[in-house]
């Protein structure tokens, strides 16, 4: 089974870590756990931010090109399926369709959305592409519930879609958590949503007694002098560890005593489930996406504010019994639902569907 791949967000090979290209790397290693050989077809990143109308011309005009390429790489090849990762109206598959249709494979999609909104205005012209993508897709993989009511709302007759569970690059659970070091944030630090949950954190800090806490912060980028603003009235009770790379970020997981994260407008976050299967748990918000990797438990509504979080905080300080069965709760749903196996399994049912796998 020879299948290519693409991921017009941001390729698995980019060099700036991020959840997009962890969960690229997972998928290409999942359906090599079902036997595929996989290609990474092209590195093109669509992504337009702004809604930059000359912008979004000329990376169509790249895409075109890169189909001319592809199709004949893939006859080549004998592709058997194209899989594209990440569709939306601000980075639109404008190669996957095309290709697929030159070779007369079948094309498949992992987590894309619909945004009709967005169909006027600056972004109309990729907004009406990544429809057009998602439309021609057989099989769509969806990830959150969220993204499935407007891909059933809008999908064209005979499309299936597949709820694949976000899922950790591993087939089994990393040690567990000795839950005796500080609370864990991890998360870049990058303007609009990212900076709002360190907001919160900051919001959420000023009313728990500080002798009562330390914290580590995980992560790095643009705003990190404005996240450092907001966390200077804590003095030494934080500590910011910078990026760390996989390895120092599970040894990081592995002494925590709790992750917290608001989770304003994430996806999913595959840091909750990092967390999770070393049996941290975890202090978020209920919000779409982010309910979708949590373990059952008590997460208060975004209106609930930092009142409620802090509660929460302090319901774990307070207990820490309470916080052992939590965490080994959420090492125990991660286990069911969000390993390689379980998506390596459900990606081979949807490809079956299509005639590609047994």
């Amino acid at each position: 089974m020879r299948l290519a791949f693409y991921a017009p967000l941001k390729p698995p090979v980019h060099d700036t870590p991020s959840g997009d290209r962890a969960m690229g790397r997972a998928l290409i290693h999942a359906l090599e756990h079902i036997g595929a050989e996989v290609t990474l077809a092209s590195t093109l990143r669509t992504r337009d931010g702004t809604g930059d109308a000359q912008v979004q011309h000329g990376l169509m005009q790249k895409a075109s090109l890169e189909i001319t390429r592809l199709i004949a790489q893939g006859r080549a090849a004998g592709w058997h399926a194209w899989v594209s990762y990440h569709n939306y109206y601000k980075a639109p598959d404008l190669i996957g369709p095309a290709v697929a249709r030159g070779l007369n494979i079948p094309y498949l999609q992992v987590e894309t959305s619909r945004a009709r909104k967005r169909l006027q205005g600056p972004w109309a012209t990729f907004a009406k592409a990544a429809e057009a993508a998602a439309n021609a897709a057989d099989v769509i993989f969806y990830l959150t519930e969220r993204d499935a009511e407007t891909l059933r709302r809008d999908a064209p007759e005979g499309q299936r879609l597949i709820h694949l569970h976000p899922f950790l690059d591993r087939d089994d659970l990393p040690p567990r958590s000795t839950l005796q070091g500080p609370i864990l944030v991890a998360a870049m630090m990058r303007p609009g949503d990212k900076l709002a949950s360190y907001q919160i954190i900051a919001e959420t800090l000023a009313l728990i007694p500080k002798d009562r806490w330390r914290l580590q912060i995980a992560g790095d980028g643009a705003m990190r002098a404005q996240v450092e603003a907001l966390m200077a009235p804590f003095g030494q009770a934080i500590t910011f560890l910078g990026a760390l790379d996989a390895d120092a970020m599970q040894h990081a997981f592995q002494s925590a005593s709790l992750l917290f994260w608001p989770g304003v407008n994430e996806a999913f976050g595959l840091t909750y489930l990092e967390a999770q299967a070393a049996g941290v748990p975890v202090v978020a918000q209920d919000r779409p996406g982010v309910r979708e990797v949590l373990a059952p438990g008590d997460y208060p509504p975004p209106d609930a504010g930092a009142p409620a979080l802090a509660k929460r905080l302090m319901a774990f300080i307070d207990a820490p019994e309470e916080s052992k069965a939590a965490g080994q709760r959420a090492r125990n749903h991660v286990a069911a639902h969000h390993l390689l196996n379980a998506a390596a399994e459900t990606l081979r049912q949807g490809l079956a569907l299509t005639g590609v796998a047994r």
